[in-house]
């Protein structure tokens, strides 16, 4: 294959590439961008394995048959509750892919020193960063954020020490100094992401992903593969807007982000009267007698929803309701879930309908003209707190104002706090009816009592 029409399969593959992220913007036309994304990854496997520079191309299919078994494997047996885990592993390995091409490169005597350098001190921050959010989404350590005295101090020293330790490498060419800056680089993912909560990990898989993209461009040109840059690029940069887009739905500092220092509660805020109120709890039935008498019902979906595969029976209660007459929308918040549009994805898996679903920006005045809020697993997304006490960890996130409908309806297990761990007031709010249990289960009564009727 000549240097020209490979140079030109890999143009057509990053075009694809590019659609594929433009259709991925809209449930619609999701679907057809993961098909042009699969078409552009095809064509430049291809074009590489028909290359000159593939020497030993029964190792490369080898490599790509066990890849291609693992992320069916993957695709067919992790649950939709365990997709934030699954790309945050997958982040890492994109990062460690990042490292092992960095050590090989420089073991075999290659000279773009500064560009492998830079590939893996990027590739092992985001593969050892991502190894924390996996284990924290996981529950392999705890959600919250781990913090002990010095840590910032530490981790700038840690930031000083990978930059001395890349500019070493670079003058002198010693390869003892570049497995110090692999290992310190992956000392200082780890403790990039230890003292970020729970609440914020959606934030962080989006950076660290951006993180990946960017290794692959220090891998694009210390390689000279010119398809590895623009891939890369794409994947940083899109990382890189959908972290700004996140940081501003929380309300958060993107460069805090960066540098691992957001996300530690800084103190344990909460209502110390909440342990003299009662919250009202009610039932099943008592729930779809109020909603199919109401004008407008506004559901919220959260991840206690993901848990229990309830957004099926989700649809279907909707559905029974709108031929009652009643108005029925669903709110999503953008961190709602572990991962960007995790609420989204749900709902599109049960065919609700996309003119159904509104974002916070679009709904959140609605809420004062709704009859019923129905809340399924939600907690931190519609928690007060966020807009009236400055001490609370998520204090500045915006979030759905639920508590403004005539009735909200809490569908949970139990009175626990949220994912942030912190407590929410409005389950004692006037206005809210508990409704304890399963998100399914609690549904499927919901649904049975309107179709008795």
């Amino acid at each position: 294959m000549t240097n020209a029409f490979l140079s030109l399969s890999y143009l057509l593959a990053s075009i694809l590439f590019v659609f594929s992220i433009r259709g991925l913007a809209s449930p619609e036309t999701a679907r057809r961008g993961n098909v042009l994304g699969m078409i552009g990854m095809g064509i430049a496997i291809l074009a590489t394995l028909l290359s000159p520079a593939v020497e030993e191309i029964w190792w490369v299919l080898g490599a790509i048959a066990l890849g291609g078994i693992i992320g069916v494997y993957s695709a067919l047996k992790v649950k939709m509750t365990s997709l934030p885990q699954m790309i945050a592993a997958f982040n890492g390995l994109g990062g460690l892919s990042a490292v092992f091409i960095s050590l090989a490169e420089i073991i075999s005597g290659g000279q773009t020193w500064i560009e492998s350098s830079l590939g893996l001190l990027i590739g092992a921050i985001a593969f050892s960063g991502s190894a924390i959010a996996f284990a924290k989404l996981q529950g392999l350590i705890k959600a919250k954020a781990i913090v002990f005295t010095g840590q910032q101090l530490l981790n700038l020293l840690l930031g000083l020490g990978t930059i001395g330790l890349t500019i070493a490498f670079c003058l002198t060419g010693d390869v003892k100094l570049f497995y110090a800056l692999t290992a310190v680089s992956i000392l200082l993912g780890f403790l990039l992401v230890l003292p970020i909560g729970g609440a914020d990990m959606p934030v962080v898989i989006s950076v660290l992903n951006a993180y990946s993209g960017w290794a692959a461009v220090g891998i694009g040109f210390s390689l000279h593969n010119v398809l590895l840059i623009i891939v890369g690029a794409i994947v940083g940069a899109s990382g890189a807007i959908l972290s700004y887009i996140m940081t501003k739905a929380m309300n958060r500092s993107l460069m805090s982000v960066m540098l691992g220092g957001f996300g530690a509660e800084t103190k344990t805020s909460g209502n110390s009267n909440d342990e003299d109120k009662i919250a009202k709890s009610g039932n099943p039935t008592d729930a779809a007698f109020i909603m199919e008498n109401a004008n407008k019902v506004i559901i919220v979906p959260g991840y206690g929803m993901a848990v229990a595969q309830a957004q099926h029976i989700l649809k279907e209660m909707a559905d029974d309701l709108m031929k009652d007459g009643v108005e029925v929308k669903f709110a999503i918040h953008p961190v709602a879930g572990r991962m960007p549009g995790h609420m989204n994805v749900l709902l599109a898996e049960a065919n609700v309908p996309y003119e159904q679903v509104f974002e916070l920006e679009e709904i959140n005045r609605e809420f004062a003209t709704a009859d019923v809020a129905y809340v399924i697993g939600a907690n931190d997304v519609t928690n007060p707190l966020a807009k009236n006490d400055p001490d609370s960890p998520i204090y500045g996130m915006p979030v759905l104002d639920v508590e403004k409908a005539k009735t909200v309806f809490f569908v949970k297990r139990s009175l626990n706090s949220g994912y942030s761990g912190v407590d929410n007031p409005l389950f004692y709010a006037d206005n809210t009816i508990m409704l304890y249990g399963d998100a399914k289960k609690i549904t499927e009564e919901i649904v049975g009592a309107l179709e008795q009727k």
